[in-house]
């Protein structure tokens, strides 16, 4: 199959050829004949899928079909879990619709930032609207859009964005949405909260279910390197230098560790900036421009950065702190192996967390060796009592007190439990 045999408009297949896309992934070949045709779309998408063009394409090919007939109106509204997610696709709808006879108007809205240029932006309406949830309730809320005239809604990683805690912010939009209308839904993974919004937004929807495929699944390799917490930061400088990593995404537990991270890399020549929340969304934009072109080549993140970045050709990925939930581990070695390339999944596994990896490993169905790195063989051999006040570098285990994300987790759990 070809993108010329999919039935996209002449002036999209342009933008197709100029982006260097030779032949449509297993998500856009399954899931673009079936928006074209207007039918809802429930899509079992992996990150690096190539599912963002799923869903832009028919929806600018939809906006040029009406192009004598376009209202001041949003035509098309895609929600997004991050920041960094919801920019990357309103980038990646103006790239495809460049050569379109009819200028479109995107308008990306998200927290972080000044509401006012955005509400500026939507004045007199815009074609199609990428948004995180809680951003575009605001803007509703100063009547700065409107929603009841969406023709095409996407729910962009509705796994994450369930995870997110948006759950309420999710239907509240969709009680603002009018009743006749298509839906485009993709996630990675389906758990009982995800099928059940699915069900209940989606009208026979046709399935684009190809993530489970082996021929769809990246091509990554995983290591497990056995380590001490104390050791994790020589490893990891080892690491960089002598395997020759020129790029690379770590991951942490907290913001705390990534600053500290960070910093102890480049007190050691390499450079390492942190990523995470506390940084403004121009700072954070500015850190991953200059990571994509090689200027930084380390980049520290926590799990604001687990979903919504592409970074093309990225090598590497190392799991400093293991993430609390296997479904955020698949979302985070994603963040490689990306468009078909290989890439490498790292992760440092000390004897307290031992036991978290093993439970990684049964739900992802694999066996990962675990490695010792000679100078870095691990002291401990049984995991540690866990305190409540343990340092958030050496392990990433919180107090007593349970965060907000905790407390999300733990409903989510019930929930699914409820539902069995």
């Amino acid at each position: 199959m070809t993108f010329n045999t999919l039935g996209l408009a002449a002036p999209l297949l342009h933008a197709v050829a100029e982006a260097g896309y030779t032949e449509p992934t297993a998500i856009q070949a399954a899931a673009i004949p079936a928006a074209l045709r207007g039918d809802d779309v429930l899509g079992a998408a992996q990150t690096g899928s190539g599912k963002t063009a799923a869903f832009v394409l028919p929806m600018l090919h939809a906006l040029l079909a009406r192009r004598h007939s376009r209202a001041p109106a949003v035509h098309g509204l895609i929600l997004a879990p991050t920041r960094e997610l919801a920019a990357q696709v309103g980038e990646a709808i103006r790239a495809l619709a460049r050569h379109l006879p009819v200028q479109v108007k995107v308008v990306t809205v998200f927290g972080g930032v000044s509401v006012n240029p955005q509400m500026m932006a939507l004045r007199g309406g815009a074609d199609i609207v990428v948004a995180t949830p809680g951003r575009l309730l605001d803007l509703v809320d100063h009547n700065a859009v409107k929603l009841d005239k969406v023709a095409t809604l996407v729910l962009d990683e509705a796994d994450r964005l369930l995870d997110m805690g948006f759950a309420g912010e999710v239907q509240r939009i969709l009680s603002m949405l009018p009743a006749q209308r298509q839906s485009l839904f993709f996630s990675a993974t389906f758990p009982p909260a995800v099928q059940a919004l699915a069900q209940g937004m989606l009208r026979n929807p046709v399935r684009a279910e190809v993530a489970s495929t082996p021929e769809s699944k990246p091509d990554i390799v995983q290591r497990a390197i056995s380590v001490d917490d104390a050791r994790r930061v020589q490893l990891l400088r080892h690491l960089i230098r002598e395997e020759g990593w020129e790029r690379v995404m770590v991951f942490v537990a907290t913001k705390y560790a990534a600053d500290h991270v960070a910093d102890k890399l480049r007190r050691n020549g390499i450079h390492a900036e942190a990523f995470h929340a506390d940084h403004s969304q121009g700072a954070r934009t500015s850190m991953l421009a200059d990571f994509k072109v090689s200027h930084i080549r380390v980049l520290v993140a926590t799990d604001v950065a687990a979903r919504g970045i592409d970074i093309a050709q990225l090598p590497v990925v190392v799991n400093f702190d293991l993430p609390r939930s296997p479904a955020d581990y698949t979302h985070r070695i994603g963040r490689t192996g990306r468009a078909g390339a290989r890439g490498l999944a790292v992760s440092f596994v000390s004897a307290a967390a031992e036991a978290h990896f093993r439970l990684i490993e049964n739900r992802q169905k694999v066996r990962v060796p675990r490695e010792k790195i000679a100078g870095f063989e691990p002291v401990q051999t049984a995991a540690p009592a866990v305190h409540a006040a343990t340092d958030t570098v050496n392990g990433g285990i919180k107090g007593k007190r349970k965060s907000k994300k905790d407390k999300l987790r733990e409903a989510a759990a019930a929930a699914a439990e409820k539902g069995q």
